[in-house]
């Protein structure tokens, strides 16, 4: 495991205006270096006012290219999308935000070789990996289920697949898409953020359980290669 810094913060607004500025640092350092920046952003809540903040940097969006860590099997617009919430921080400033599931779809393997041939295309490794982690120590769409050793352990050229959760989570009981472990440790910036002592609770115990932990988020830090700043509020 590489080595892994707790960064602590009052609140999530103190922890937003950091992670943004930490992302947007790394958004420029990527376009002076090669005049494009590709990263993965999270979905879910506790993001949101990170995207917020993010979003107000003076960069030269046009040269950033946005997709989602995981997605939904939903159609765009739908209110479980990732990709749609980012879409409205990160479109109106000029960046490209990549739809992974351009439209919904029963087969969620066939969607998922769709989304890597995407990845395929776009300059690797990403610059930036931004995940969250879910109170059952998911990550990603990194979830329990028949698809949960081919996420982890699949081969090291597959940078996306399917996935089908199971159970699948009440709060959205879809087939996803999501980042492999090895599109994840791969990047050249690796960060997690967070909010609650439950999630914090889960992540250190998974820390310590090392390449045996059960949660999701367990096995994907045993495999980082690079240090990992895990951002962290109440």
């Amino acid at each position: 495991m590489s080595e892994i810094e707790w960064w602590d913060y009052d609140d999530a607004a103190e922890m937003a205006n950091a992670v943004a500025g930490d992302i947007q640092f790394i958004i420029e350092a990527a376009i002076d270096a090669r005049g494009a920046a590709v990263i993965a952003l999270s979905g879910g809540k506790t993001p949101v006012p990170i995207y917020e903040k993010l979003a107000k940097a003076k960069l030269d969006w046009k040269r950033v290219t946005i997709v989602p860590t995981d997605e939904r099997i939903v159609p765009l617009g739908d209110a479980l999308s990732n990709v749609t919430m980012i879409a409205k921080a990160f479109i109106p400033k000029g960046a490209r935000v990549m739809p992974i599931v351009p439209q919904a779809t029963a087969d969620y393997k066939s969607a998922g070789r769709s989304a890597d041939a995407l990845m395929q295309d776009l300059h690797w490794p990403l610059d930036l990996c931004l995940l969250g982690v879910g109170g059952d120590g998911h990550t990603a769409s990194i979830f329990p289920g028949p698809d949960f050793d081919e996420a982890l352990a699949g081969p090291k050229e597959r940078r996306a697949l399917g996935v089908m959760p199971d159970p699948l989570p009440s709060e959205a009981p879809v087939a996803r898409v999501t980042l492999s472990r090895e599109g994840i440790v791969t990047a050249r910036a690796l960060m997690i953020a967070v909010t609650g002592q439950g999630k914090r609770d889960v992540i250190e115990r998974a820390i310590d359980q090392g390449p045996s932990s059960p949660y999701p988020i367990g096995r994907v830090l045993a495999d980082a290669e690079l240090p990992v700043d895990i951002h962290w509020a109440p």
